[in-house]
Formats: C-alpha cells, sequence, structure tokens
C-alpha cells in the first residue's frame, strides 16, 4: 500500500466535502428530508467514484452503507458518503465522510474526514493510524469507572427487542462507566477512541460503513472483537472496540447484560 495512494484518497474525499449541497438546511417535512439526505450522499458519489476506481483500476465499489457479510475477492472501495448526514442536514457538527479500501475481504485502508472541526483520520494495515498526519494512540485508561463509553443504532430499527437489547445494554454500561454517549454517526465515535477521547465504543451491528473507523481505531491500538472476544472481521455480527485495560470489564458487562 503506498503512501501515492492513501494522499489520493485523502485529497479526493476533502474535494468531496466541499460539495454537499444540503448543510443546515433543516427541512420541515419527511420528503424534503430525504432529498436532502440524498443529495448530499450523491454530490459525494459524483466526486468520489471517479477518482478512487480511477486511483486503483479494476477496484469495485460499494456505497451500501448497511450492508454486512462477507465481500467477494478482489479490491473493493467501501464508501460511507456522508457518515451523520442526518446532522449535516440540521446544522449539527457531527458529520464526517469515510472511505475504506476492502482487499481479499480484509480492510486495508481506511479515510474518515470531518469538515467541521477541521480532522481526518487515516490508516493503513500494519502501519498505525494518524489524525491530521499525527500519530493516534487509544487511552491507557484501566479503570472503567473514569471511562467514556458509546454506542448508537447505526441501523435504524423499531423492532422492541432490538431497541430492548440496545437500552440494556446502555443502562449496564452506565452503571459502571463515567458517562455513554448514544449518537451517531459510529464513526465519529470509532475515531474518537483511536484519538484516546474516548475509551470504549460497541455496536450490535457491524456494518460496511463502520469498517473505515474500525481499522483506525485498531491502528491506533484499540482492542476490537466480536461480542463473544473473537477478533473483528468484517463478517462478525457486534463488535466492541476499547483501550486495551478496558476491554475485558467491558465485554463481559455488554454479555452479561449486568
Amino acid at each position: 500500500m503506498t503512501d501515492d495512494l492513501l494522499e489520493t484518497v485523502t485529497t479526493a474525499v476533502h474535494e468531496a466535502a466541499k460539495r454537499l449541497p444540503s448543510i443546515d438546511v433543516k427541512p420541515a417535512t419527511a420528503e424534503a428530508l430525504m432529498a436532502a439526505l440524498r443529495a448530499n450522499d450523491d454530490a459525494v458519489t459524483d466526486v468520489l467514484r471517479p477518482a478512487l476506481t480511477a486511483a486503483l483500476p479494476g477496484s469495485g465499489w460499494n456505497t451500501d452503507e448497511h450492508g454486512s457479510g462477507p465481500m467477494s475477492d478482489g479490491d473493493w472501495w467501501v464508501v460511507d458518503p456522508v457518515g451523520g448526514n442526518l446532522n449535516a442536514v440540521y446544522g449539527m457538527p457531527d458529520w464526517n465522510i469515510g472511505v475504506s479500501l476492502v482487499r481479499e475481504g480484509r480492510p486495508a485502508l481506511a479515510v474518515v474526514h470531518a469538515p467541521v472541526p477541521g480532522e481526518t483520520f487515516t490508516a493503513v494495515a500494519g502501519h498505525g493510524a494518524h489524525a491530521n498526519h499525527v500519530p493516534m494512540k487509544v487511552s491507557g485508561k484501566s479503570d472503567l469507572a473514569v471511562a467514556l463509553a458509546g454506542t448508537g443504532q447505526a441501523k435504524p430499527d423499531r423492532d422492541p427487542a432490538h431497541a430492548a437489547r440496545v437500552g440494556e445494554a446502555v443502562a449496564a454500561m452506565m452503571r459502571h462507566a463515567l458517562y455513554v454517549r448514544v449518537s451517531v454517526p459510529v464513526s465519529h465515535q470509532l475515531t474518537q477512541v483511536a484519538a484516546g477521547r474516548m475509551d470504549l465504543h460497541w455496536q450490535f451491528d457491524n456494518l460496511r460503513s463502520h469498517i473505515a473507523p474500525v481499522l483506525i481505531a485498531r491502528e491506533a491500538g484499540a482492542t476490537v472483537t466480536d461480542l463473544d472476544g473473537k477478533p473483528w472481521e468484517i463478517t462478525s455480527d457486534g463488535y466492541l472496540a476499547a483501550a486495551p485495560g478496558l476491554h475485558a470489564e467491558a465485554l463481559d458487562i455488554l454479555r452479561s447484560g449486568r
């Protein structure tokens, strides 16, 4: 993996961020909201797709941000056009653009750009993670009582059983951690874990839009496993990304719901 490819992706993502037509428009109807969300996604895709596929001839393209499961062999660009798109449309700062390169079913490269704070998080598998070119390292905490934890319902789901599971896990973690943040985008929380600002993040879904920020967190030193404690894969059902000193206790809480 070359530095030139990472630089090409980063440049394209920065350019795409300038093209969003629907920032702080505050639509009042469902129809207007959906139109604004689509406009933002389309604007980013129109910049990224030609730039990235040209940078890696023969590569595939995937923007199914809520997709999951295995991916075909070869090189695939997996793009979350606007993580936290709803936040962007309503003028909130927590939104970003995320790109990962999946090579033979494994994450190889990641870029997550957050335009409002002006931060770009990058990682190449086996070579660490950076924020604005500065190396990142996860939190050194070992006491969950002073930990900042987080989750969020990345995939909309009104199923009562799913909602109950999420709520029970939040309540369980609140009994042990200092603070629990429930918000989207997932990519925002995971990059904060990578930067050592938050200490852990968990999800009951493992979606393709998570690949880039999970790789960034892992390359910054987070312990990332599925909820059975096995190493995270893009096919895992869910995951926990945590500072190494907190992972075992947090995983036990999520398993038991205590």
